[in-house]
């Protein structure tokens, strides 16, 4: 169903003016029938107050980024937009039915009683609940556990910022855009973490090319992310809905490994830092002992040169500072 903005001129101020003079005239008939003890003044004044009251539920306001969606005896009129007093046909009534639904900040989609509008009516604040807000709004749902592509159980959270672009779509084809925009966010989260390593592994292929690739849910978030938005976005498109972002907020091991894993990566960090610190070793070495080949500053044989080795490395790997022991004597 495609959106339809009903447009023309804003008539709402000439109609509230038009309402309160019938409403004056009617009143001036009742009047008029009392005092001159005739009854058909008076039935006059009656009827036209009533015709006054039918003409009143016409009469709609809305605020920047509001849109008000209205059908006609079941049939879809069209769509209010943008600020202003506007008067419709009063047989026309608001529809929203994700009017009572609330995203809190939290995430959860719960049922929210509607607060009566302070100093109003009751049916002020039904009225402004069918209202559908075109700001820009963000869902964080709750935190879900995944398993990665390893199997490794992951929580990980979302925020996810998105506006309504259509409101027929939004109001028409789904039952409850809210709730669907949250839990096609929790399905689309699922099947892209599901492709994703937690940290960079060997042999894991993220983009689907048939190479492995160093793609990560830590390593690799925007990506991931992004990915994240075009999926929800191609989930919610019947529902009239425009993701405009989504970013990972909460990004761990699950409790019952955290531990395990966390011992994992300080042992892959240690092995990682020890071999570095092997490899330059090895490279002063072998520098010092060409430099000392090449200026001929002492000549050593294989015996002296593997002490020599032996001494270097012991005292560049070493954990702790050296002890030097000078040698007073012959090396030989």
């Amino acid at each position: 169903m495609e959106e339809k903005i009903i447009g023309g001129k804003k008539r709402g101020m000439l109609m509230l003016l038009v309402i309160i003079a019938v409403f004056v005239l009617s009143v001036a008939l009742i009047v008029v029938g009392a005092a001159a003890d005739s009854i058909a003044p008076a039935v006059v004044g009656f009827v036209v107050m009533l015709a006054d009251f039918v003409l009143m539920p016409g009469l709609k306001i809305l605020k920047p980024q509001e849109a008000l969606v209205l059908t006609l005896f079941g049939k879809y009129a069209g769509t209010l937009k943008g600020e202003g007093f506007y008067y419709v046909n009063p047989f026309c009534s608001a529809v929203n039915p994700a009017a009572k639904t609330k995203l809190n900040q939290s995430g959860d989609v719960k049922q929210a009683v509607l607060d009566a509008a302070k100093g109003g009516s009751a049916e002020a604040a039904e009225l402004a609940s069918k209202k559908i807000s075109l700001k820009i709004m963000t869902l964080n749902n709750n935190r879900q556990k995944i398993n990665d592509c390893l199997g490794n159980p992951v929580e990980i959270g979302i925020a996810v910022t998105w506006k309504v672009v259509d409101t027929a779509k939004a109001v028409f084809n789904v039952d409850n855009y809210k709730e669907y925009l949250s839990l096609q966010c929790d399905s689309a989260l699922r099947n892209i973490v599901r492709i994703y390593p937690y940290d960079v592994a060997p042999g894991v292929d993220t983009t689907g090319d048939g190479i492995a690739d160093e793609g990560s849910l830590r390593g690799s978030s925007e990506v991931v992310a992004s990915r994240i938005r075009d999926e929800i976005q191609s989930r919610v498109n019947e529902a009239g809905i425009e993701i405009i972002e989504a970013r990972i907020t909460y990004l761990a091991y699950a409790p019952e490994i955290a531990a395990v894993m966390l011992q994992r990566q300080q042992a892959s960090a240690i092995i990682d830092a020890r071999k570095m610190i092997v490899d330059g070793a090895v490279g002063m070495v072998e520098m010092a002992l060409e430099r000392l080949s090449e200026n001929n500053v002492v000549t050593l044989d294989e015996e002296r040169k593997a002490a020599m080795v032996s001494n270097l490395l012991v005292v560049l790997c070493g954990n702790h500072d050296a002890q030097p022991v000078v040698n007073s004597g012959s090396l030989y």
